[in-house]
């Protein structure tokens, strides 16, 4: 990933990623080393490959997908969190990510230490952690389990306080896969309010999902990624219907 002074929030040029499948059964040491010369190429799968687009600031960009086809692996690349074996992901300005509820929070730490810790791995200074802890707390409703260890919250607690902590970042990009369907009702419609609110201040947002309903709500342009590739970017209208006309329920 590179960061440089162009107009596009982010520019993603002849994308692609691969990966090794794994082998069945358990393999000794030796058997590695005396296998990997030779690694047959079908062993190897590109999860992506050439896939173009670019994204301007203050878009609100839907990717939609049957699973496994790329999509969450394409949000990773914009992150950071991959590199590409193919093509060139240019992202401009930070990007608050929203991907896996368990990235970057530590298990034997309490609430309190894993906010701080966490927001200070995503820039904050001390002082602005401070300055923000009693909103986080507030926002994700854990005020009576700031001293409980992270392990023990549950996976509806974790998205709560993940998506607060990222919810508070000043980086103008940013990143959502559908953890958000883990939360209750009432507080995806409290995400949902400041995913208005970030909007509405001219973030970019980068948003994969299979809900038609919110990427119709958020989003006013799609990505359709299907058979690993990039087959249709236009209005999030036409994308949703293509990819309905695919997979018809």
């Amino acid at each position: 990933m590179t960061t440089t002074g162009d107009a596009h929030a982010i520019e993603v040029t002849g994308l692609g990623v691969r990966f090794r499948r794994n082998r069945r059964g358990r393999q000794s040491i030796k058997s590695m080393f005396a296998s990997s010369a030779r690694r047959a190429p079908k062993d190897e799968f590109w999860a992506l490959r050439d896939v173009s687009f670019q994204v301007r600031p203050g878009e609100a960009i839907g990717v939609i997908g049957r699973n496994g086809q790329g999509k969450s692996t394409l949000l990773k690349l914009v992150a950071g969190v991959l590199l590409p074996d193919e093509g060139v992901v240019t992202v401009n300005g930070g990007v608050a990510p929203l991907i896996e509820i368990t990235g970057g929070f530590v298990g034997d730490l309490t609430v309190r230490e894993n906010v701080r810790l966490t927001s200070g791995l995503h820039g904050m200074t001390r002082a602005e952690v401070a300055r923000r802890y009693d909103g986080i707390i507030a926002f994700s409703e854990l005020e009576e389990f700031q001293d409980t260890p992270y392990k023990h919250l549950s996976n509806g607690m974790k998205v709560r306080l993940a998506f607060s902590v990222v919810s508070q970042l000043d980086d103008p990009i940013l990143l959502v896969d559908e953890v958000l369907a883990v939360g209750d009702k009432a507080f995806r419609a409290k995400c949902y309010a400041r995913i208005d609110e970030l909007l509405a201040e001219g973030r970019t947002l980068f948003f994969v999902s299979h809900s038609e309903k919110d990427l119709r709500r958020f989003c006013t342009r799609g990505l359709y990624i299907r058979d690993h590739r990039l087959v249709l970017d236009g209005p999030i209208t036409d994308v949703v219907e293509a990819y309905n006309g695919d997979n018809p329920v």
